[in-house]
């Protein structure tokens, strides 16, 4: 499992390497439904999956089928039922990637 850092910022971008290919990875926190989202971006910042909601223990990208995404699901780990504005920032939640060769074949990907 790779943990990748939310920055404490309401949208910004972040470079990963993620199944030995670099991507960008831009966080957007939505004040008035109170959320965050992410979006999976290619080095020259073209979209490859658009903003998707953050909710914890819940596979985000596994509907998403596309040559162009890391192989493997991103998630948020946390006891929360809901990830607030701070919550990345004070530990209490976690947004990871989980590489496919760590899922031990219930992942098909």
């Amino acid at each position: 499992m790779i943990y990748i850092t939310v920055p404490d910022r309401n949208d910004s971008l972040s470079r990963a390497v993620l199944a030995g290919k670099e991507y960008n990875i831009r966080f957007l926190y939505n004040m008035s439904g109170d959320y965050w989202s992410f979006g999976l971006y290619d080095v020259n910042r073209a979209p490859i999956a658009g903003m998707i909601r953050i909710v914890p223990r819940s596979p985000l990208t596994f509907f998403y089928r596309s040559v162009d995404m890391p192989d493997g699901l991103f998630g948020a780990v946390s006891d929360l039922a809901h990830i607030g504005r701070n919550d990345f920032k004070n530990g209490n939640a976690r947004f990871c990637f989980i590489p496919a060769a760590e899922m031990e074949g219930w992942y098909d990907g």
